[in-house]
């Protein structure tokens, strides 16, 4: 990534407890490698599933997409456990680039399926859109907080490579430990 940035002792504490589950990074600088895997799969409840791992030097933020046909859109679950889950909006920019925009934020802990309140969480905006010029796909990610305003996030490039799932199936460290159905 280009850049990768927090908005500093304010934020630590929560980004080193994101870290814990994969779900903050605490990564910053300049130049910072960044590896994403994407592995569409079918997950143990039978839903279409794909995961988003994007691993930094010292952190790993993971998440997995399912579409939710009874709310006709996208949930994101994070971390290792999906313990977080949050709706997406998804739309297409004037590049043709895909935005996200996460929703409301909800806690999956044991029995506990809770509203996280707008103070304890913060808002993502993820933009990426496919490069015709550098033949790389652009990303830049931003997470606002209501009352702090900008307080994470990281803007680059990368390119793709492609593996046949058939064939080489779904790598077991891509997949989260625990899966969730809840919203």
């Amino acid at each position: 990534m280009s850049r990768v940035w927090n908005a500093g002792p304010a934020v630590r504490p929560f980004l080193a407890l994101g870290r814990r589950r994969n779900i903050l990074v605490s990564d910053t600088g300049h130049d910072v490698p960044f590896r994403i895997e994407n592995y569409p799969y079918a997950d143990s409840y039978g839903r279409e599933t794909v995961t988003f791992v994007r691993t930094f030097p010292r952190d790993r933020f993971d998440a997995t997409m399912v579409y939710d046909p009874a709310r006709g859109q996208v949930l994101d679950y994070l971390g290792t456990h999906q313990h977080i889950a949050v709706p997406l909006d998804l739309s297409v920019d004037e590049r043709g680039g895909l935005v996200i925009r996460s929703g409301p934020q909800r806690l999956l802990e044991g029995p506990l399926a809770v509203r996280l309140p707008a103070a304890a969480t913060g808002t993502a905006v993820v933009s990426e859109h496919f490069d015709e010029r550098t033949g790389r796909f652009r990303i830049a990610v931003t997470v606002c907080h209501p009352w702090l305003g900008r307080i994470f996030g990281y803007w680059g490039s990368f390119t793709v490579s492609y593996v046949n799932v058939a064939e080489h199936g779904v790598p077991a460290s891509v997949r989260p430990r625990r899966e969730e159905a809840r919203l």
